[in-house]
């Protein structure tokens, strides 16, 4: 077994909990396909099986929030497969308890039949929780909120995914030799593959149904759950085969259709899709519609509900309209709905290798929440040194900078319309992108609000100079 991937020392598991096992088995079912860990990402749910990244310390890491590890997954994928080589190898560690949540992401990626393999922790409750009662939850077993034992049938994921048309899926206690073997198929398989690893909770599952570690087999048989490599189908083309099919290198991909990039006819490299105009990268190369040398991180936040994310997604589609990389990196509360609401976007002339921003360019604030966590970050103190700060007029005197720029956003804007209103006035002053990359990105993701998004850009470039202007 290579001992490159996994960390030495403890997990950080209840002693004798299935997590462990699982993650030693794809430790050794990753050396054993010789790959390189950097061309490995691993891709955690929320919950007990959350604490892997850690433990995986060389491998390309992503945590994410309840269910959703297979949809992030997903995009990864696409993403690599569709505009870069093709070459990460992306495994989800996901528990059932976030398999029940997150069931739709599971079945959308199967039926895609995108390259990616999911290993399924079912140790029949949510663990971490206070083991409660899942969709996967065989009948008769006691949880936590079915002391007595759960009487609804758990949803048997073979047959689901058989009826998603999913390429691969496996069943294999934790214990298991053949579990590393498994394992290695089905991230070698070329499309979407799942195996569901049978486990026992050792803090809930096992005490409250008297198990010892020969009850997994004895659970499967009386769930009907055969166990091994259930199907493998191969008549299926994984999603990024067929799509290279349908929209060739060098065709330009219809408006609306796809994956909204199209592939430029000289170099065969991914690029945005514009939605005006034909293809923007066609024999006379990109447009000028940028001014950028070195990457430019921007923070922008604001309340929840208030476009704060939707003003940051213009700004990333404005660079990529310009022919630039971009990321967008959001954050909000686990109130999601109130609260602050906080993204991160950096544009750069080259591709993008760490997400953070050490020294933003600009810091936009529109509201009291947006204070409040901008402070607590400490991004005025780690502002660049001709980097400035755009702030509702409100609470400009809260931020205590001497780069600060008092605009009246809500008022005029709306609040709606006060973050892309700043960030539409920031590029105008900045000088960095042109009005086109902005529009080109309006275009793109407004739909029928793309005049009210014009108008509100408009506005913030004027309310944005007449301010910057009254402050010199």
């Amino acid at each position: 077994m290579s001992t490159s991937f996994l960390r030495e020392g403890p997990m950080p598991y209840c002693k004798g909990c299935g997590h462990a096992l699982v993650a030693r088995q794809l430790a050794q079912a990753l050396g054993s396909l010789g790959l390189e860990p950097h061309d490995v990402v691993v891709t955690s749910d929320i919950g007990c099986v959350g604490l892997v990244d850690p433990i995986f310390p060389a491998v390309h890491t992503v945590h994410t929030i309840h269910g959703r590890s297979t949809a992030v997954a997903t995009g990864a994928v696409l993403a690599d497969t569709l505009l870069g080589d093709g070459r990460l190898k992306n495994i989800v560690m996901i528990g059932d308890g976030g398999a029940s949540i997150g069931l739709l992401h599971l079945t959308q990626a199967a039926l895609l039949n995108v390259d990616v393999t999911v290993l399924l922790h079912n140790n029949m409750l949510y663990g971490m929780t206070g083991g409660q009662h899942s969709a996967l939850t065989p009948e008769r077993f006691a949880t936590t909120t079915t002391p007595g034992g759960n009487w609804v049938p758990a949803i048997d994921m073979e047959q689901l995914l058989r009826g998603c048309h999913a390429g691969f899926f496996a069943r294999l206690v934790a214990t298991d030799g053949a579990l590393a073997g498994v394992i290695a198929d089905a991230i070698r398989y070329p499309g979407f593959a799942l195996v569901e690893v049978l486990e026992l909770c050792t803090g809930y599952g096992v005490p409250l149904n008297h198990l010892d570690g020969k009850a997994l087999r004895a659970i499967a048989a009386e769930q009907g759950w055969s166990l091994g490599v259930r199907f493998r189908r191969d008549d299926r083309p994984p999603y990024h085969a067929a799509y290279r099919k349908r929209f060739p290198v060098g065709a330009p991909t219809p408006p609306g259709d796809g994956d909204g990039t199209s592939r430029g006819p000289d170099t065969g490299a991914a690029s945005p899709a514009r939605r005006h105009g034909g293809d923007r990268h066609g024999n006379g190369g990109a447009r000028a519609w940028h001014r950028v040398t070195r990457p430019v991180g921007v923070v922008i936040a604001g309340s929840a509900g208030e476009r704060v994310q939707t003003a940051a997604a213009v700004l990333a589609q404005a660079a990529l309209a310009a022919g630039l990389h971009g990321v967008q990196k959001n954050d909000y509360p686990v109130t999601v709905g109130s609260g602050f609401s906080l993204s991160e976007v950096t544009i750069s002339p080259h591709p993008i290798l760490y997400t953070g921003i050490e020294h933003p360019e600009a810091v936009i604030v529109t509201s009291t929440d947006g204070v409040r966590e901008i402070k607590g970050r400490g991004d005025l103190g780690r502002l660049a040194s001709n980097g400035l700060v755009i702030a509702d007029e409100t609470i400009a005197a809260d931020l205590a900078s001497q780069r600060t720029i008092a605009v009246p956003l809500r008022a005029t804007l709306t609040p709606r319309f006060a973050a892309l209103g700043a960030v539409a006035g920031w590029l105008d002053g900045s000088g960095i992108l042109d009005h086109e990359a902005m529009t080109d990105a309006i275009a793109a993701l407004a739909g029928d609000e793309a005049p009210a998004f014009e108008h509100a850009a408009a506005t913030g470039r004027s309310l944005v100079a007449s301010a910057m202007a009254w402050s010199a």
